[in-house]
């Protein structure tokens, strides 16, 4: 991660990498390119985030000449402050780098829902969350004082769900259906909710329709709609989502894993979780304490 000040004519070559990438213009114009598309001009205040890491160009022009951004030219265009700098002696573009790394099958959920890129234009009032954070961001990056490099992690982490938000607060509603989106109706919003805090609960359709006070008819046909599944199908992925992670993060028996996603029995949730893994919970852990 980096504050850069790069001035016309400059480009940069970003390769592939295994978590997401930010940046954030702050002063000045860029061009990026990704694959064959056309080129997308940034603005100040835009933020950009690859949330797969997918390999891009930022230029000062939309076709300029751009070099291959590696260890090596990081260190060539640091400065004493840790600030990069780079190109000839025109106009000035600054703009914060940041990098999010994340299990990639942990985020699956997530970033499996997002586009390559998504681009948040600058908004001088839905916009003002990000901009804060990105000034912070852009103030803690290069500090050497005690608690600098936590604020930074923690401030990523508040800018990828800020910028996730407002990404999803500007979809068309006749997108397609997912938890995601589903957020904005405040009925699934709460289900979901008690979903997510309560995973383990046993959970009916009759009881998730008496807790956000509507007919199960109603909550059924409407979760379906949003969410694109059946209430009980997400909590069945949603809780094979969890116990894969405590499986490959920790130590727990697969029988307290069990327990703590809903499950009474072990043999029922072996069962459910090779259902929808392809292989048996001890088998899983084994393979991703291999990995």
């Amino acid at each position: 991660m980096a504050n850069v000040r790069a001035h016309a004519p400059w480009g940069l070559e970003l390769p592939q990498n295994n978590g997401a990438s930010f940046h954030a213009v702050t002063s000045g114009t860029a061009w990026l390119r990704v694959d064959r598309r056309q080129p997308v001009q940034l603005m100040p205040g835009d933020l950009l985030l690859l949330p797969s890491g997918i390999a891009h160009r930022l230029s000062s022009e939309p076709k300029g000449h751009c070099r291959p951004f590696d260890r090596s030219m990081k260190e060539e265009l640091m400065t004493p402050s840790g600030d990069l700098e780079l190109g000839g002696d025109g106009s000035v573009t600054t703009f914060v780098c940041a990098a999010y790394d994340y299990d990639l099958e942990a985020g699956q959920p997530l970033m499996g829902l997002l586009p390559h890129v998504l681009h948040v234009p600058a908004d001088p009032v839905a916009g003002r969350s990000i901009a804060a954070i990105v000034d912070l961001l852009a103030g803690e990056i290069g500090l050497k004082e005690a608690g600098s490099r936590a604020a930074v992690a923690r401030l990523i982490d508040l800018l990828l769900i800020a910028t996730i938000r407002r990404w999803a607060e500007r979809q068309p509603d006749a997108g397609p259906p997912s938890w995601l989106t589903a957020l904005r109706d405040p009925l699934i919003g709460r289900v979901l909710a008690l979903l997510h805090d309560r995973p383990g609960g046993p959970w009916t359709l009759e009881k998730l329709a008496r807790e956000v006070h509507v007919s199960r008819a109603t909550l059924a046909r409407r979760f379906t709609d949003e969410v694109g599944e059946p209430p009980l199908a997400y909590l069945s992925s949603w809780r094979m989502q969890i116990a894969a992670q405590r499986l490959k993060h920790t130590t727990e028996t697969v029988e307290s894993i069990a327990h703590e996603v809903g499950y009474t029995s072990e043999y029922a949730f072996n069962r459910a979780f090779s259902r929808h893994r392809g292989q048996p919970p001890g088998r899983y852990r084994q393979l991703a304490g291999a990995a």
